[in-house]
């Protein structure tokens, strides 16, 4: 048996992924052999074939933030046939994985591969911000921007479900698909901070910015009195040359400047792997976090927007489409 991959071997335009095969690995002690059913297409794929994530290895390298997949063989016997989701950070993108048993989590019956993946990094994410980071009550209102996208999807979702207020940013043709998952939309290409100042003139409780860039300051300002900042990238300086970590310096040493003043407002950056050196509390961690997703998910109370279902061997086409700004949702590989 082989296993099929995508690789990223330099700085390419989506049509420079090249598919290759290689021999089926086989897991040692504490690792299962996955077979992938479903693997997504985040923002962190696109600022990788750019050389502009954080932390992101050298090429050439198979990317894949997280997977779905069923256990074919494992050190420990009981989880062979189970379906169970994994973060993963890169690596995702092929049929077959190799993970650390400690690192899967269970994914229900009821849920399609599909519809669970787009819940992984993008659940996490969008929990661990709302419940850990800003812990956001009910009767409050936050500003999301990119709510059309996979974090911002859940975010709204998660946010009206616990009686929040929302106010979602988005392009003119994604604004109808924001309102219909509860939030107020607004389109990002216009005086944002002015329709948000008319809608919440005392300021928001909390900004949810993975934008970065210039208008970040504009996300701190609309905060009211108490509020909380959370950034989680810097989208605005993907295309910009030069070193791929300076945008997150610059940000981070903003957000520690606001800190330190008097204003009655915090900021925080999320970071879905802070934690890790204390890798039993984080791989616990995340599984609650994901864990309590995916019930909300299984129960029909979280919808999953897969804006596109593609085969695995046609990854081209599916990173050019998460990148076009033209869907609700996220991108979805499939075998």
């Amino acid at each position: 048996m082989t296993v099929t991959e995508i690789v990223l071997p330099g700085l390419v335009e989506p049509d420079g992924l090249r598919v290759e095969h290689r021999e089926l690995p086989r897991p040692g002690a504490g690792e299962a052999l996955v077979r992938m059913e479903a693997t997504g297409v985040s923002f962190a794929e696109q600022q990788m074939r750019r050389g502009k994530y954080y932390d992101q290895p050298p090429f050439p390298f198979v990317p894949g933030y997280d997977v779905v997949g069923t256990v074919l063989e494992a050190a420990d016997p009981a989880l062979t046939g189970r379906r169970v989701a994994a973060l993963t950070k890169v690596g995702g993108w092929r049929s077959h994985l190799v993970l650390p048993q400690a690192d899967l989590v269970p994914v229900p019956a009821e849920l399609d591969a599909a519809e669970a993946e787009t819940f992984v990094v993008s659940g996490i994410t969008a929990w661990q911000m709302l419940h850990r980071i800003a812990r956001v009550r009910a009767g409050a209102t936050i500003l999301v921007h990119g709510a059309n996208g996979g974090v911002g999807t859940t975010l709204v979702q998660l946010a009206r479900m616990a009686g929040i207020e929302v106010i979602g940013t988005a392009s003119a043709r994604n604004l109808d698909a924001v309102t219909a998952l509860g939030a107020t939309a607004v389109d990002y290409r216009g005086d944002v901070p002015a329709a948000v100042r008319k809608l919440a003139p005392e300021g928001v409780d909390a900004v949810f910015d993975h934008v970065g860039g210039p208008g970040i300051a504009d996300s701190f300002r609309l905060l009211a009195p108490g509020g909380t900042l959370v950034a989680y990238g810097t989208a605005a300086t993907k295309d910009d040359p030069g070193n791929s970590r300076l945008p997150v310096l610059k940000l981070f040493a903003r957000l520690l400047w606001w800190n330190a003043l008097p204003n009655r407002r915090r900021t925080h950056f999320y970071n879905i792997w802070a934690g890790k050196r204390n890798l039993t509390r984080f791989r616990a961690r995340l599984a609650e976090d994901l864990t309590a997703v995916f019930d909300l998910a299984a129960r029909g109370q979280l919808r999953a927007q897969v804006a596109a279902r593609i085969p695995l061997a046609e990854a081209a086409k599916a990173l050019a489409l998460a990148e076009s700004g033209t869907v609700t949702g996220k991108v979805v590989l499939v075998p």
